[in-house]
Order: structure tokens, then C-alpha cells, then sequence
């Protein structure tokens, strides 16, 4: 795919309430972290930050960060709602909470009394395995959209209008389509960052090379306008792509001093928390993990799948918390010192999708374990509501 056609801005239909229902897609896909590691592969190499006593391979452990301090001291939870359907995104319109669902492909407002309201039915979305309706973001009275569609992942957006308890999305406006798509690895995340630009994270689809080529959107974090243009500052002439060398990044998230992080999936050795710098080359396929070649940019922690696979991440008060699907636990990472982590939560609410701050300040977690690979409480799935002290 080239640069011209990665980029289509177009005008059409409504976005409707309640629709039929969608048909899911019949796929084959490879294992993922998400669940399981992935089959090894000789071109893969996970080298740790320590003696090569310590070099990667399939059945070893990634060394542990050290523990830091927590910053804040969290408050008794709340559930703000339950009985959720593989929700994968939340945003705010305002101090109004939307919700998206991957398979069903609503958004949900949520009102004050944990009560969900079907604002709309994406139309278009196909999801399949991992696909579906995915990150969702708000700015300048629009919701964005992630998702997957027949021919590709695409990125929407609509217009907010109505009071809280009865917004309407208006007509959906393609900001960029065509990105590649499969049941498994396709990113999804999306976010503005202190600059006003979108960004977005685009898996490499299965297609683990793509990430290299600068020809192509798959394993890249992009970065562009609000309306899906090309910022002029970007790192590479004429081109959406930010970063690149990602396998699958499912989270992005700003410090205050305007540092950008993201969360990765690794094949079946490391998964990675890195800082972004425009035009980076973060490895994949060559490297996974700390490999201390100077061609890429090493994670600044990396862990074993089992104990990690991290989606969603929030950075809030000098504190990164990253959310993690198959290590079922909330990680904090305490700026600027990286190297140190602590865990919240391990094997409490199952497998966590997505963190984000609330306007009001407190921390919001959602889980995943509606999604085929948990296993459902009575009330799964849920977002639970942490004040910060």
C-alpha cells in the first residue's frame, strides 16, 4: 500500500442505533499473546539487558523490573457498570463516558447510575477473531473510531451532538481506510496526543516483515492530522508513519513533559513498554525485546507474555499504568525512573483491556474476559472506578 492510498477523507452514511446483527467472520489465526505464545521463529531473536546467561528463548523468564513505590494510593473500587460485551476502548465526550464494543459494535454512554445507553451501532464493522470495533477517541466534539471492516481497518468519526443521556452520532466521515487486517495483530489504539494530532497503532496483520517497510502502514504507529492529512512535521516526507518495527502496540500515552510511551505484544519472549521518538525503528521482526543493537530502539522494560501482554496504557500524575490481558494484573511504572514497576490486582478482575483517567482524576480499568479467551464472572464484563490519594 502506498502513501496516496493509505489516505481517503469521504462523506456518507448515518450512523444508525440498533441494527441487525452483525455476522462474525470465520477466521484462521495464529496464536497471540493475548493468550498463548506464539510457535517460535528463527528469525526472532530476544536478547535480555543482562549476561547472555539470561539470553531470550522460548521457555525462559524475562527478568523482572525492580519494584518501585507506588505515587498514589488508590481508593476503594466501584463498579461504574457491568454486563459489558468484550468492550475494548473508553473515551470521554465532556464528563460523558463512551464505550466500545468489539463484536457487537455499539458505543455505549454511560450514565451516573452505572446505566449503558446504546448511542449507536457502527455500521461496517466485521469483526473477526481479535477485530472488530476497537479504540475509540474524542476531540473538538467528534468521536473517533477504530475498526475493522470488509476491506481493511478504517478510521471514522462522527459528529456528538445532544445533551448527556441522549447523544446522537451524526454521519460517518472516513478519515483513513485500507490499513491491513487480519483476525489477529491489528493495533487499534487511538489517541490525540498534546500536539492536537491523532495517533494511531496499526498491528503488522500477520504479516511480520510489513513492519519494516516504509511503503507500508501495518506495524507502525501513524501519526496525522484530525482530519487524516499528513502533518508537514512528520519524520518521513509524505508519509503518516511516526514510528515503526511494531508488532502489535495496543496502547499510547503521553508524560507531561510531552514523552511518548507505548505497550507491545512480543511473539513469545518479551513484551515491551517503549518511549516513541519520531522516525524510531523499533526491531520487529529482527529484534523482540532489549537486544542492545544500535540499528533499533530497545524497549525501557520488557516481560514475559504470561505475566504481561499489555494493551491499554494511561500515564497520570508522573505514573505510566499499563493494563494487561493474559498477565491479568495493572502494572505501574513510575516516571522518570522506568526501570522499577509495581503490580495491582494480579488474577483479581481477570484479564484488563484498557486504563484511562477520568476527568474527575480517579483511574478507570476495563476488563476483557468476555472476549472468548477469559473466564466471565456473572457480571463480566465490568469498569471498575479507583480514586487516587
Amino acid at each position: 500500500m502506498t502513501q496516496q492510498n493509505m489516505h481517503a477523507t469521504t462523506k456518507g452514511r448515518r450512523v444508525r442505533g440498533p441494527v441487525a446483527a452483525i455476522i462474525a467472520v470465520s477466521v484462521l489465526t495464529a496464536c497471540t499473546t493475548e493468550t498463548l505464545g506464539a510457535p517460535p521463529q528463527s528469525s526472532i531473536v530476544g536478547v535480555a539487558p543482562s549476561p547472555s546467561s539470561l539470553a531470550a528463548s522460548p521457555t525462559s523468564s524475562a527478568p523482572l523490573p525492580s519494584m518501585g513505590t507506588p505515587t498514589l494510593a488508590f481508593g476503594e473500587p466501584e463498579i461504574v457498570t457491568a454486563n459489558l460485551d468484550a468492550p475494548w476502548s473508553v473515551a470521554f465526550h465532556g464528563q460523558t463516558p463512551l464505550v466500545s464494543e468489539r463484536d457487537t459494535a455499539r458505543i455505549l454512554e454511560l450514565g451516573s447510575d452505572g446505566s449503558s445507553r446504546e448511542v449507536a451501532t457502527i455500521t461496517g464493522v466485521t469483526p473477526m477473531g481479535e477485530g472488530g470495533l476497537l479504540g475509540i477517541a474524542t476531540h473538538n466534539g467528534y468521536l473517533y473510531s477504530y475498526f475493522t471492516a470488509d476491506g481493511g481497518n478504517r478510521i471514522e468519526r462522527y459528529e456528538i451532538t445532544g445533551r448527556p443521556g441522549e447523544l446522537v452520532l451524526g454521519f460517518a466521515e472516513t478519515i483513513l481506510d485500507g490499513l491491513p487486517s487480519a483476525g489477529y495483530h491489528n493495533g487499534g489504539r487511538i489517541a490525540f496526543g498534546p500536539d492536537g494530532m491523532l495517533y494511531v497503532t496499526v498491528g503488522d496483520a500477520g504479516n511480520r516483515y510489513s513492519a519494516q517497510n516504509l511503503e507500508l502502514p501495518s506495524g507502525k504507529i501513524l501519526r496525522m492530522t484530525p482530519d487524516g492529512a499528513v502533518p508537514e512535521d512528520n519524520p518521513f516526507p509524505d508519509s503518516l508513519i511516526y514510528s515503526y518495527g511494531h508488532r502489535n502496540p495496543q496502547g499510547i500515552a503521553w508524560a507531561n513533559d510531552g514523552t511518548m510511551y507505548a505497550s507491545e505484544f512480543g511473539q513469545n519472549t518479551w513484551d515491551e513498554l517503549n518511549v516513541i521518538e519520531p522516525g524510531g525503528n523499533y526491531g520487529w521482526p529482527n529484534v523482540e525485546g532489549i537486544a542492545g543493537e544500535g540499528r533499533f530502539i530497545d524497549p525501557v522494560q520488557q516481560w514475559g507474555p504470561a505475566e504481561a501482554s499489555p494493551s491499554g496504557i494511561a500515564v497520570h500524575n508522573q505514573t505510566i499504568y499499563i493494563a494487561n490481558l493474559r498477565g491479568q494484573r495493572l502494572r505501574e511504572v513510575a516516571l522518570p525512573n522506568v526501570s522499577t514497576a509495581v503490580e495491582r490486582f494480579v488474577g483479581q478482575y481477570g484479564r484488563l483491556r484498557d486504563v484511562t483517567v477520568a476527568p474527575d482524576g480517579s483511574l478507570w480499568i476495563i476488563t476483557n474476559n468476555t472476549d472468548g479467551r477469559g473466564n466471565p464472572s456473572a457480571d463480566d464484563d465490568r469498569i471498575v472506578r479507583f480514586p487516587l490519594t
